[in-house]
């Protein structure tokens, strides 16, 4: 089999350099993303690992990659799910992918799942493997893998003694938890992955990380596999995906270990190949994951009154402009605009957040005031336009910000984990036309 490591290539993904590297010639496209360190040429040195993804080659045209931040990408901020996601379409733009799989190990289910809502024309289907949802365990998600103090406890540890890239049981591998060179292998990937406190920084990422609202959007064909034994993802995180996605099915799979590339092996492999090589039609989804941005001026009639129509209109083709060219800064798309307000579609909240902010601050040197609302949901395509009930919801939260706040829903506040944007909890509030309140956010600016 041929070695990949030969060819690892780089792609840029923004200001970052991501390592990449193909493997096979398959007709259909692959895409491994990893969870936890990565690393492409520790992880190659692993027997295990090394025959998984030759036989996995064997049936698509498998694409690896290392995370931004670890192994032979550019060592810098590890990055939101967001970024993140712009790093795995950066990788299949630089292989010439149009349409791949996802197959998302542990904590790559959440981005994979962000990515499919998010691009479903670019998402043949999606495959889990102890794929996890919400790691924080919590009074509504029993399924965790503890709760914040004893997770803070955990990264304390790693931080202050002196444990990180020290041989110790191999966690994710149960049926070989104690071998000495596997052990000595996991302590040569995290020393070669990340330092302590970059890996206590992703992990703290991705404690973070809530994707239950993202989940229901998910509209590709999806494979579920998962061990009821595994330790470190609970298999009712695995059910629940199953249930949620819609025409998901799950495969509890016979052995015990959390990486599927030991005792799992081969019945992951089996399932995974009669997946991908006889999976139906691609689903023509007209949904899509979209972050809507809704932008509001305020004391709109009062300026009328004092410029006068004339004037009024100069200054709002102004503020025409300046949110345009805003949007354009952020890769925001203009969905419509009404009178003084905009609404503008993102592919990431954390994106959409920035632009608002940078509007408000655009605005205010025109002597303008506004607010914003930012909502992240299933929206519909309707000629090419979004329309649902996301779009509702935005519109709402946007109705309730008060002048110069960026008031964001619940789901965005849990899908920018990591991303350094603060949050003052504004309490729940009834949206009309909907039925539970919403706990709202606003946005701190400084």
């Amino acid at each position: 089999m041929h070695d990949p490591l030969r060819d690892v290539r780089y792609t840029r993904s923004g200001e970052v350099d991501i390592a990449y590297a193909t493997l096979g010639s398959g007709p259909v496209d692959l895409v491994l993303v990893m969870g936890w360190l990565t690393h492409l040429e520790v992880y190659w040195d692993e027997p295990s690992y090394r025959r998984f993804v030759e036989r996995l080659a064997g049936f698509t045209r498998l694409i690896l990659f290392d995370k931004r931040g670890m192994g032979l990408s550019d060592r810098t901020a590890l990055g939101t799910l967001e970024e993140r996601m712009d790093d795995v379409r950066a990788v299949l733009d630089a292989v010439g992918s149009k349409r791949a799989v996802l197959m998302g190990i542990s904590e790559g289910a959440p981005l994979s799942l962000l990515f499919a809502a998010s691009y479903p024309e670019r998402t043949q289907a999606l495959v889990f493997a102890g794929g996890e949802v919400k790691e924080i365990t919590t009074d509504d998600w029993p399924w965790g893998q503890g709760d914040v103090a004893t997770f803070e406890r955990h990264m304390q540890r790693i931080l202050t003694e002196d444990v990180w890239g020290k041989p110790v049981r191999v966690f994710f591998a149960q049926s070989r938890a104690d071998d000495p060179a596997l052990q000595a292998w996991l302590a040569r990937l995290m020393r070669s992955a990340a330092s302590p406190s970059a890996a206590v920084a992703f992990m703290r990422m991705g404690s973070q990380i809530d994707v239950r609202t993202v989940v229901p959007s998910v509209h590709v064909p999806t494979l579920v596999l998962h061990s009821p034994r595994d330790n470190v993802v609970r298999i009712e995180q695995a059910r629940w995906l199953a249930a949620a996605i819609p025409g998901a099915r799950l495969v509890e799979l016979a052995g015990q270990d959390h990486a599927p590339w030991f005792d799992c092996a081969d019945q992951v492999l089996a399932e995974v190949s009669e997946f991908v090589t006889g999976a139906p039609e691609p689903v023509q989804s007209e949904t899509v994951l979209a972050t809507v941005l809704f932008t509001d001026l305020v004391g709109s009639t009062e300026r009328v009154g004092e410029l006068g129509n004339r004037e009024w209109r100069r200054l709002l083709e102004r503020h025409h402009d300046a949110v345009r060219a805003e949007l354009r800064r952020f890769r925001g798309v203009e969905i419509d605009t009404a009178g003084d307000g905009f609404l503008a579609s993102f592919d990431g909240p954390a994106r959409a957040i920035r632009c608002a902010l940078a509007i408000l601050g655009v605005l205010r040197a025109l002597g303008l005031h506004a607010r914003s609302g930012v909502h992240t949901g299933e929206c519909e395509l309707v000629d090419g336009k979004l329309a649902g009930l996301a779009v509702h919801v935005g519109a709402r939260v946007a109705a309730i910000a008060a002048e110069g706040v960026v008031l964001v829903s619940d789901t965005v506040r849990d899908l920018v984990a990591g991303s350094g944007i603060a949050f003052e909890d504004r309490g729940l509030h009834a949206l009309k036309g909907f039925g539970e309140p919403r706990r709202l956010f606003a946005v701190r600016s400084g």
